[in-house]
């Protein structure tokens, strides 16, 4: 993939107006558009056919669902619906409800007859570090090893990857040797720019030369004057970054 297609452009916007005119204006610069919780509930899931029909090739549904088993099943149906390239499920609900969550993706999409969603696990959120780990969630393992874990469980069942923020890449590839299971990685900033609530951060070019399939980047891009300037600069950044290395 070339630089530019590891760039997840995530449409932190409250509007599918917003988010449209983002695509539109991003149109050959990025292939993938995220749409998170912020999106999702205020435009419905019928922003990701509009988004689609902007002209994005892919759809990033950072749904983040978490429920038992039954409900995640059910929810697979619309996910499916949406056509969207894949979904993300926290890994924190447990093996059960992950292969649920997969089982139902592939049996809603058959039965629509269309391409499954990649289902992704989310490991720990990038706003949190360890102490947070340890103090709030009362998680005695380090946070390298937490993440491991739960990038096992996804894998063990039958998810397509993993989201870890950059710092856990490294751990995360060692542990869980398959080539093809993603690793998609929030918390990139570019050189220069706020860190926002991000605790666990890194350069797009570093996250990507440690084994990260796709960055996702929000407020770099979408809160910038420039968002095509701020996006070539990032992949331009990827590039040399590759290059050095």
């Amino acid at each position: 993939m070339q630089a530019q297609d590891r760039i997840i452009c995530a449409l932190d916007v409250p509007t599918s107006e917003q988010a449209i005119q983002l695509v539109r204006l991003l149109s050959g610069q990025v292939s993938v558009y995220k749409v998170g919780l912020e999106l999702l509930m205020n435009a419905g899931i019928q922003v990701v056919d509009r988004i689609y029909e902007a002209g994005a090739r892919r759809v990033f549904l950072d749904a983040k669902l978490h429920d038992i088993p039954n409900t995640i099943a059910g929810a697979m149906r619309g996910v499916a619906r949406s056509r969207a390239w894949c979904v993300t499920v926290h890994c924190a609900g447990g093996a059960a409800m992950l292969r649920a969550a997969r089982d139902a993706a592939e049996s809603h999409s058959a039965e629509l007859g269309v391409t499954r969603p990649l289902v992704l696990g989310v490991t720990l959120l990038t706003s949190l570090n360890g102490t947070a780990l340890h103090d709030e969630l009362q998680v005695v393992a380090a946070v390298p090893n937490h993440v491991a874990h739960l990038a096992c469980l996804a894998y063990s069942a039958g998810c397509d990857g993993v989201i870890a923020s950059p710092h856990e890449i490294e751990t995360v590839r060692r542990t869980v040797s398959d080539p093809d299971f993603l690793i998609i990685t929030p918390g990139v900033r570019p050189e220069g720019t706020a860190h926002g609530d991000q605790a666990r951060v890194m350069t797009p070019g570093e996250a990507i030369r440690r084994g990260a399939d796709y960055v996702v980047i929000g407020r770099p891009i979408v809160g910038n004057s420039d968002p095509v300037a701020a996006t070539t600069r990032i992949a331009a950044d990827i590039s040399l970054d590759l290059q050095a290395h």
